[in-house]
């Protein structure tokens, strides 16, 4: 029996989690409006709260499709989905499916008929490595911000510094990740070049939804900047990849 990445029981499997995370929210959403209306907010006021928050939940869901789709091709639906729908992002999601097939032959954007084993060490790989952040908060989340804000009494400015470079540190971990093929091109490879030119062409896109944000002012170029870059260096991808593959 073949193994099949879009399996109807892998949508089963998926469909059951993604409930059980949708129930939690229609609980703890009906808790909080109860609690609303116990500190004397108005009825309206808080559908034209969950008005406004809805409208802007599209951005970042237009962003997920987008990881869906990308991850798609190699993993099937199910799986994508699933790891989107709770937790993960398309970086992270990306590099561990492409670090786990690279470990066993695998290039990350060709693969067709993955085998069982290869699916479930993949999977494993994506689920075990984002689930190290969820076990590391109860751990040291306390005394780390308790660090931070002591810092921050002590020398506000050089809190601030270390905050801004512990987030400069992170992403200069992707940014690598972007740019450690380029060597190949002093190889005759020039496909090292092609994940460069679409982290411009979208860091293009994002610079450009910051000048219009700044000329007009409207709030939702902030809010759809991110799909906008996403579906910009998507789109510069395919002749990219023509042309330096």
């Amino acid at each position: 029996m073949n193994f099949d990445i879009n399996s109807p029981a892998l949508f089963l499997l998926a469909g059951v989690i993604v409930l059980v995370v949708l129930a939690q929210s229609v609980f703890f959403l009906r808790k909080a409006w109860r609690r609303a209306k116990e500190l004397g907010i108005g009825e309206e006021q808080l559908r034209r709260i969950a008005r406004t928050a809805a409208i802007f939940t599209i951005a970042p869901a237009v962003a997920i499709v987008i990881s869906v789709i990308t991850l798609s091709k190699d993993l099937g639906l199910p799986l994508p989905w699933l790891r989107l729908s709770v937790v993960g992002n398309l970086s992270y999601e990306t590099i561990a499916a492409t670090n786990a097939e690279n470990a066993m032959g695998l290039t990350f954007g060709t693969v067709t008929g993955l085998t069982a084993t290869q699916y479930v060490t993949i999977a494993s790989v994506m689920t075990l490595s984002i689930m190290v952040g969820i076990w590391l908060v109860p751990l040291i989340g306390k005394r780390l911000l308790t660090g931070v804000i002591n810092l921050e009494r002590r020398d506000k400015k050089w809190a601030d510094i270390f905050q801004s470079s512990m987030f400069i540190g992170m992403i200069s971990a992707f940014v690598g990740y972007v740019f450690c093929d380029v060597a190949g091109v002093f190889h005759g490879d020039t496909s090292g070049l092609i994940p460069v030119c679409v982290f411009f062409v979208a860091a293009l896109g994002m610079a450009l939804c910051g000048l219009l944000l700044k000329k007009t002012g409207k709030r939702w170029v902030a809010d759809y900047a991110l799909p906008i870059s996403l579906i910009v260096g998507m789109a510069a991808a395919i002749p990219f990849t023509a042309w330096l593959a």
